[in-house]
């Protein structure tokens, strides 16, 4: 719909996988991470998650070259899909 674009409103994601990223940052192991970039392609990146975070309602990981992704754009961990919530 023309002036209402809901289409990038962050969706919270399920409290298990939550945990699961937090734990990663906790450990700072390598894992592989595949995710859609703000422009809706997929990318796939092998990085240690430094943060877990939130800011203005929704939630990013940010790993350890400063790059944020929004943990609803994420699509697997180490081959783990984000269940549905």
């Amino acid at each position: 719909m023309p002036g209402n674009d809901k289409t990038d409103e962050y969706q919270p994601i399920a409290c298990s996988f939550h945990d699961r990223l937090e734990a990663a940052a906790v450990t700072r192991t390598e894992c592989e991470l595949v995710y859609r970039g703000s422009d809706g392609a997929q990318a796939t990146e092998v990085l240690r998650i430094a943060d877990v975070f939130s800011r203005d309602g929704a939630e990013y990981i940010t790993n350890d070259a400063g790059e944020q992704i929004r943990l609803d754009r994420i699509i697997s961990l180490d081959g783990v899909a984000l269940p549905p919530d």
